[in-house]
């Protein structure tokens, strides 16, 4: 299903959420009410359990009378292959509910996952088809619990999976895999360490503005966006300085950013993220989301902001910040600007030439020059067909795409 519905001469909108959503110190302990027989948990590398996070929640689910199995391992950037196993194990166990715990790679398997166990027939070009999704929860319910503050897949109707023969990152879009129960504990954000903190914040900003500049921005998103960006604001800088009531704060925004953006949609920084974060894996590194979000979302409203539209609503943003300027071109150049400290705040570079393979700034970065530019055509086409393309206020050419890549790459103006 389509995120508008034509009917007649109107468009008729959805919005759609989480049926339940617990949030709050202890909120974790909601999985004592869960009625159910089998539950299956899905996790990624062992921060969970090592900090006794996935061992409540066993014992939470098993105080409900289920019986529990674990799928472990997930991955960073989770694989096709990660996908099909994981649902293998499923369709062995027969869970009637899954639950995945961690960051957002853990919970986007899981969701492909559940489309596979459920359609063991679908193959993975079948779930890339945008709100393709056939029904779910024929079998399973899905709880998702975020460990980190930037993704916000707990609450949203995507899921992005890396075919690592392609070297791209594809999003899986569709209501069907928005999750019945959100649990956003503070408690599991405590454990992030200090560039994640980074990354994931920059992820959150970047899902508040772009939503909120997105053609599909409504009366019901865009104060969930406006909310998120201010308190991005407020307390990012703090909590990856170890603030832990900013921290908490953080966990609530990056959620409602989600909660925008899963109704909005995205644009092209999203775009160009996807298609350039497994692009260079062979050079040893990824660009890792959440910073290929904060290198690209400035040069992108330098871009956008040559429409009318989106240059007025980037000033309202402005506006909402309190970063003042007199006039729409006054408060975007400062909405750059205050972007591009941000990144500074975070030890973020500015460009994927100075992005280090340990995702640091540096002087040289990890992405050859000869490289990029003979990849740049491809990477360009594939970013202009990603399923975040649609809505950006903006449709660049495949020349626009590959010169704002190149702005990207070496930190140069947007004039075009």
């Amino acid at each position: 299903m389509n995120n508008n519905l034509i009917k007649g001469d109107s468009i008729m909108k959805r919005f759609t959420l989480p049926r339940d959503l617990y949030h709050g110190k202890g909120a974790l302990e909601a999985l004592k009410t869960f009625k159910g027989k089998r539950a299956m948990i899905c996790v990624g590398g062992g921060s969970m359990k090592r900090f006794g996070f996935l061992d409540r929640a066993i014992a939470y689910l098993k105080e409900a009378g289920m019986q529990v199995e674990l799928f472990e391992g997930i991955e960073p950037d989770p694989s096709v292959e990660t996908v099909m196993k994981g649902a293998e194990a499923m369709l062995k166990f027969q869970p009637d509910w899954i639950i995945a715990m961690g960051g957002g790679s853990p919970i986007d398997a899981a969701k492909a996952m559940w489309i596979k166990y459920e359609y063991p027939e679908v193959t993975f070009e079948d779930m890339c088809k945008i709100f393709g999704i056939p029904t779910l929860r024929r079998k399973a319910h899905f709880c998702a619990i975020s460990s980190t503050s930037g993704t916000a897949t707990e609450v949203t109707a995507f899921s992005i999976i890396t075919d690592y023969q392609k070297g791209i990152k594809y999003p899986i879009a569709d209501f069907e895999i928005t999750p019945d129960v959100a649990i956003v504990d503070p408690d599991l954000a405590e454990t992030m360490p200090k560039k994640l903190v980074a990354h994931t914040g920059m992820d959150a900003m970047t899902h508040a503005v772009e939503s909120y500049v997105s053609t599909a921005n409504c009366d019901y998103t865009d104060p969930l966006a406006i909310h998120a960006i201010r308190m991005i604001q407020a307390d990012l800088i703090d909590s990856y300085n170890g603030d832990m009531e900013k921290r908490a704060a953080m966990h609530n925004a990056q959620c409602l950013a989600g909660m925008a953006f899963s109704n909005a949609l995205l644009g092209i920084v999203h775009s160009m993220a996807h298609k350039t974060g497994a692009a260079f894996a062979d050079y040893g590194a990824h660009i890792i989301h959440g910073a290929a979000n904060a290198m690209y979302l400035p040069k992108v409203i330098a871009f956008n902001a040559k429409n009318e539209t989106a240059a007025a609503r980037y000033a309202e943003i402005a506006d909402a910040m309190c970063l003042g300027g007199n006039t729409t071109e006054e408060k975007v150049q400062l909405l750059i600007a205050y972007l591009r400290k941000m990144n500074d705040d975070l030890n973020i570079p500015h460009c994927i030439g100075h992005y280090g393979a340990d995702s640091y700034p540096c002087e040289k970065g990890f992405v050859p020059e000869d490289v990029f530019l003979a990849r740049l055509p491809e990477i360009a086409k594939n970013a202009i067909g990603d399923a975040c393309t649609g809505t950006n206020p903006r449709i660049p050419t495949q020349h626009e795409m590959e010169e704002l890549l190149k702005c990207c790459y070496y930190d140069t103006e947007v004039n075009f």
